[in-house]
């Protein structure tokens, strides 16, 4: 009687493995859609360009193709469960038809048949459950293939050996011979959860950063700029060690970064990005996200420095003021102030400002610019920026061409040089004269 079982089972549940492993994938881009396009600002972006009953059908192909894969699924197990509880049945009934003979004839007694009847009975069932519980195994399976999967995926930064925390550090960074490439995309990703993907543009087989040196001193503010792709958010990047050198070092306080805990070098950096990230939750929560235990005061002082109180102040919840999702119910400048208000009450010794006043008008521009310089006094700070007023008065700029260090030095410096970078504010038009056009 196994065969008849295992065989059947074995068949089905392939079958119900391959569905499952259709129904997840189908799922993930469902989800993915809602994620991406019916959040606040995919639902702006669907409106403004008119895509709404594209996406629409697209949603609704999805969906129905979720619905048909389910009802396929529970129509394939239902019909094998219910065969399944048939042969039990036509078991039972063959026990009783040719055990009714031999009633018939004296050679057994009406109550032995009876009692051979419940034990068929009794032996289909566990065999029953046994199938049952193979099929749904090998479903389950798909799932744990995705969960083994991502707990299996090996971490591109983990903390060495031996690593050390780095304390009350000065502020001292030093890019020594760096080299580095990004990983190829099938590194980074988890095939079953979403395409391989990598940074746009990002050839695995050509150095972004190509034989790169550059000290910057405790306190010193240095400026990078740079056309697209030349390797300056890259450089930044390694600070932190969000991606390791393949080449090379990048020493914070004479430490190498990667002989270092990240939690401790983490905490002496902060990054103010030109779209910082704000929780669906109020603006206090969103500060003290930096610091859980900061008070009331300490949240006036960081909002103070950023010039952003008064603002809060005015608010008829202040403090427990919700944001929106991704902060949509403020302004651009009040998000980038909100940003370096969190940044101060962090405190960090290192200072990263990628593009933070690049998408800002003049006048929010201004108040960022102003919050900036109050947040950098005395501390180390790399600053990634096209406008001129932001990187005019900066100890120091790096003019980043191809992964290479083209020239550095002061402003007035690289302008009397007359190389790339006055060749650069030379192109400027005179109704954008304050930005580095072609660096752009």
């Amino acid at each position: 009687m196994l065969p008849i079982f295992i065989i059947p089972a074995r068949r089905v549940g392939s079958r119900l493995q391959t569905i499952a492993r259709e129904q997840m994938g189908v799922n993930a881009e469902m989800n993915s859609q809602m994620t991406e396009r019916f959040n606040v600002s995919g639902a702006q972006l669907v409106k403004l360009f008119g895509r709404a009953g594209d996406e629409v059908e697209v949603f609704d192909s999805r969906a129905k193709r979720v619905r048909d894969i389910g009802i396929t699924s529970a129509m394939y197990g239902r019909v094998f469960f219910v065969a399944l509880g048939l042969v039990g049945a036509l078991g039972a009934a063959a026990v009783y038809g040719v055990g009714a003979f031999f009633v018939v004839d004296g050679d057994i007694s009406g109550g032995t048949l009876v009692t051979l009847a419940a034990l068929v009975t009794r032996v289909y069932q566990p065999l029953t459950g046994l199938t049952n519980a193979r099929v749904d195994l090998m479903t389950a399976m798909v799932s744990f293939e995705r969960v083994f999967e991502v707990l299996d995926a090996p971490e591109s930064i983990v903390d060495r050996p031996g690593a050390v925390d780095l304390i009350e550090p000065t502020g001292l960074v030093e890019i020594d011979h760096v080299r580095f490439r990004y990983p190829a995309a099938a590194a980074v990703t988890v095939r079953s959860l979403e395409a391989p993907s990598a940074i746009v543009g990002a050839d695995p087989d050509r150095d972004v950063l190509v034989d790169v040196s550059l000290t910057i001193r405790p306190g010193e503010t240095v400026a990078l700029v740079g056309s697209s792709g030349s390797g300056k958010t890259s450089l930044a990047s390694l600070v932190p060690r969000l991606y390791d050198v393949s080449d090379g070092s990048v020493r914070v306080d004479g430490h190498d970064v990667r002989d270092l805990t990240q939690q401790s070098l983490r905490a002496a950096i902060g990054v103010v990005s030109q779209d910082p990230h704000l929780f669906h939750d109020t603006i206090g929560a969103n500060l003290r996200y930096a610091k859980p235990d900061a008070t009331e005061a300490e949240l006036d002082d960081a909002c103070r420095g950023a010039r952003i109180f008064d603002m809060i102040a005015g608010l008829p919840d202040g403090y427990d003021t919700m944001v929106g999702e991704r902060g949509y119910r403020m302004s651009g400048g009040e998000k980038q102030r909100l940003a370096i208000a969190r940044l101060l009450l962090k405190n960090p010794t290192i200072m990263i400002l990628d593009e933070a006043t690049s998408h800002l008008d003049n006048e929010n521009e201004a108040h960022v610019q102003d919050a900036l310089e109050h947040a950098l006094r005395g501390r180390t700070a790399l600053v990634i920026a096209h406008r001129l007023s932001t990187i005019r008065d900066a100890d120091r700029i790096v003019v980043l061409d191809g992964g290479l260090i083209a020239e550095e030095g002061t402003h007035d410096e690289l302008v009397a040089r007359g190389g790339l970078y006055a060749a650069q504010l030379l192109a400027a038009s005179s109704d954008s004269a304050d930005r580095i056009a072609v660096l752009d």
